[in-house]
């Protein structure tokens, strides 16, 4: 992951009391996320629905296991974001390339070109996500001197930017796309990436030079010949991926797969390596072990909780009454939810950490009670279904499952970066940053696998089983979390 080093001699007034930078990189991360949220909240049914209401046809199951598998390859891509940023190209130009290859990205799904506009905006999606995401969050910490006390609220307006982003795309996107046309939703979503990279090139200067070099910067002689071998080998992996998949050697079933395995492979052989090292000590190698379970909850976490764009964004469509008072809402508009809630519900959890002081849960305690939110909304689906009856979800009751999810999400994701930064051995400190990263790619990739076995017809089954299941691993966490404590060595 990134590392951008605080150097703080950017402008240190002009934005409700932080530095100038923070509006730039507020506002370029509010459109990125718009234009990421309203991509993903129609992608699903434009790739199921049906030719003549302009779609693509391809079978649900299919299409919401490709929704699957492209949120966990935008996670496993920042690795590589991150690796380029520090060593060759530094972070800032890292974020403007990766928001050039957004917008081109869009735009492909934009163009009526069927499934091969479709793959090759997805990989494009994928890559330039890769890029900025990872970035732009480590410029937001060098705007700051080490010892600045600014730096906690200057990450959270941060933070507020990705979910106002959040809230409005499915509104935006999510109605032109269902209301007008698909390929203008996804016109928009290009449109919201090209003004993000309008205001972070007018405001770049506000940035200083935070990011602005690689920090750990390749050989001279080596910098031009690795740039270009990465570009090389990205464009042969665009070029063969969508070769495949359009000729029907691979097909998008054949994809989903391999990302699938990708994602579960990838931290086992990192997990692997680390413990394995010579280089760490024992304690650094219990923390490591204790480290484990934690990585397995959040990629289990993420399994369910990234089921809002695909399974439950068809059941907002296909098993909702969507007539309120008259009005026809979008289905698309579930999706917002979600950064609703987080806007609201935030501050309030922080207040009863705060609150709590000493007496909160522990790390491990606290991804209990993550997994068991989750898992809960999940059974909050079923209790949906039997309230409807013979007929369709009442939208308050489906809102509410989002709602329950992000109390989860509230409780596990925020400690996560913070447990991986302490359980880290030295000599692996950046690499278990990227590894975290892994545990909602592994999530997602084996959710694309288990999203197949849903279907309207079968939702309470499949919610009712996957929810108690999880609940089932919450318990098993919670009793093993004494152990997992003894294995961390003093850290909370």
């Amino acid at each position: 992951m990134v590392s951008t080093p605080t150097v703080a001699d950017a402008p240190q007034r002009g934005f409700f009391g932080h530095p100038r930078g923070l509006s730039t990189l507020f506002f370029t991360e509010m459109w990125e996320r718009f234009s990421y949220y309203g991509m993903r909240a129609i992608l699903g049914y434009y790739l199921y629905f049906a030719v003549a209401e302009g779609g693509l046809g391809i079978p649900e199951s299919t299409a919401l296991s490709v929704v699957g598998v492209y949120g966990a390859s935008v996670y496993m891509t920042g690795i590589l974001g991150g690796w380029l940023a520090d060593r060759v190209v530094g972070a800032q130009r890292a974020v403007f390339y990766g928001g050039c290859v957004i917008m081109l990205g869009h735009i492909s799904l934009a163009l009526p070109g069927g499934i091969a506009t479709v793959v090759l905006g997805l990989v494009l999606l994928v890559i330039g996500t890769g890029l900025l995401k990872p970035n732009i969050s480590g410029l937001v910490g060098g705007l700051y001197s080490e010892h600045d006390t600014r730096r906690d609220a200057g990450f959270s307006i941060y933070y507020m930017g990705i979910n106002l982003g959040g809230f409005l795309a499915p509104f935006v996107v999510g109605t032109l796309g269902e209301k007008v046309s698909w390929h203008v939703g996804f016109g928009a979503a290009a449109v919201g990436m090209a003004f993000g990279l309008i205001q972070y090139q007018l405001g770049r200067k506000n940035l200083g030079s935070a990011g602005l070099a690689p920090v750990n910067p390749l050989p001279a002689g080596h910098k031009g010949r690795v740039l270009g071998r990465a570009i090389g080998i990205g464009l042969a992996f665009i070029v063969v991926l969508v070769g495949l998949s359009v000729s029907g050697v691979m097909g998008l079933d054949g994809l989903v797969n391999v990302i699938s395995l990708i994602s579960a492979v990838l931290p086992v052989i990192y997990f692997a390596v680390m413990l394995s090292s010579k280089q760490i000590t024992k304690i650094e190698r219990d923390r490591l072990i204790a480290y484990i379970p934690l990585f397995l909850a959040t990629a289990l976490f993420f399994l369910l909780f990234e089921q809002q764009p695909n399974s439950l964004a068809n059941i907002a469509e296909a098993d909702t009454d969507l007539n309120i008072l008259g009005f026809v809402i979008p289905a698309s508009w579930f999706q917002s939810i979600n950064s609703l809630a987080i806007i609201v519900l935030a501050p309030l959890m922080a207040l009863l950490w705060t609150k709590l002081g000493e007496r909160q849960p522990s790390t491990p305690q606290k991804f209990v009670g993550g997994l068991f939110f989750v898992g809960v909304s999940f059974l909050w689906v079923v209790v949906s279904k039997f309230v409807a009856g013979d007929g369709k979800h009442l939208p308050i009751m489906l809102a509410l499952v989002f709602v329950i999810m992000t109390l989860g999400e509230l409780m596990l994701s925020p400690v996560g970066l913070s447990a991986s930064t302490k359980l880290a051995p030295k000599v692996f400190a950046s690499q278990t940053m990227g590894l975290y990263f892994l545990a909602p790619a592994m999530g997602q990739g084996l959710g694309a696998q288990v999203v197949k076995l849903y279907s309207v017809d079968n939702q309470p089954v499949y919610f009712g089983i996957v929810g108690a299941a999880t609940i089932g691993c919450a318990v098993l966490l919670l009793l093993g979390s004494k152990s997992i404590k003894r294995y961390m060595h003093g850290v909370n």
